[in-house]
């Protein structure tokens, strides 16, 4: 059997669906499974050995240059891959089920269109997967993904997966413990205020290593080594590397944002901290833990002026995080 998963965006949400793969491995061992995601995000999915070729499209840069020719030459890249058997758009846009539904297959799957937002996205598909929008993110990946299939996935073994992030990098591992706080993400108000990761940091005593992926994650990360002698920038790194700096680490604490849920995915102790985000985004395990804000979140409408995540106490998150480091609170 040949499936393509079509997940073309964000890293988070490429992550939450990664996970179903090692289920599907072990009831159809012998399956082919294919990913067709964006070029930006291809180093996310590299390496996992149950994926078998990933195909990378670029229609995000093609939209923000109003380019129909990048377009059409996306288009026909995606119509000349091999004919599958099933196609599932784990995502439930209306340009993800143009893509699914351009890829030559025998079956197209995906929500119904009472599950998503952009519900028109629906009728691109003859076959449909029900749940709730408001559920929790993973479970809803995880059954978009495996319920054409027959496959059905109970909570607990979604806890007690097997890690699916995979490196190849070669990037200086220092030595333990370290912690990585991931301080940016794609919306200012997601943000922990960078005062108060240094608290943490000067609490914790331990080497904090600060993860940045732009130009202002970078003056802030640069910000936090000049108030504490326990953080440390990390150079610019690819995916492979901030996968294997993550896998490798004690802890990680992190806004609710991709480089935070990958610790999730390599089983790694982690804290992530909500404030217009709702929690059931995340799976909570004995080692995976979350602190939220009081501010009530609305799934339909996010409050992008919601702000209250600089509530959030430093000696909660100080407490969990050296529960998580085997230290004594």
């Amino acid at each position: 059997m040949k499936i393509a998963i079509v997940k073309l965006s964000a890293l988070g949400d490429i992550i939450h669906a990664m996970v179903a793969l090692q289920f599907i491995k072990q009831k159809y061992p012998d399956c082919q499974i294919d990913w067709v995601v964006e070029e930006a995000f291809k180093g996310i999915l590299a390496n996992n050995p149950d994926i078998d070729t990933i195909h990378t499209v670029n229609i995000k840069k093609a939209k923000k240059n109003k380019s129909l020719k990048l377009l059409f030459q996306e288009f026909k890249k995606l119509r000349n891959l091999p004919k599958y058997d099933l196609v599932i758009d784990a995502q439930g846009l209306i340009k993800s089920a143009i893509v699914s539904k351009i890829i030559k297959s025998n079956r197209v799957s995906g929500f119904d269109k009472y599950s998503i937002r952009e519900s028109i996205a629906a009728i691109f598909y003859n076959h449909t997967t029900s749940i709730a929008y408001d559920e929790n993110t993973i479970d809803r990946n995880i059954k978009v993904i495996c319920n054409p299939l027959n496959i059905a996935i109970s909570s607990k073994e979604v806890v007690n997966k097997s890690p699916f992030l995979f490196s190849q990098g070669q990037v200086k591992v220092p030595n333990k413990p370290y912690a990585v706080l991931i301080v940016g993400s794609t919306w200012e108000s997601r943000n922990y205020p960078k005062e108060k990761f240094v608290q943490v940091a000067e609490l914790l005593q331990v080497n904090c290593l600060v993860a940045w992926g732009n130009s202002s994650e970078k003056e802030k990360a640069k910000w936090m080594v000049e108030q504490s002698e326990f953080i440390n920038a990390l150079p610019k790194l690819n995916f492979d590397d901030l996968k294997r700096i993550i896998q490798c680490s004690s802890l990680l604490i992190g806004n609710d944002t991709g480089p935070t849920h990958m610790a999730w995915g390599l089983n790694v102790p982690s804290i992530t901290l909500f404030g217009p985000t709702p929690i059931n985004r995340v799976y909570q395990t004995p080692i995976n833990k979350v602190l939220k804000s009081n501010s009530e979140v609305d799934h339909f409408n996010l409050n992008k002026n919601d702000y209250s995540i600089k509530e959030i106490k430093v000696n909660d998150i100080v407490k969990i995080s050296k529960e998580l480091l085997g230290k004594k609170p």
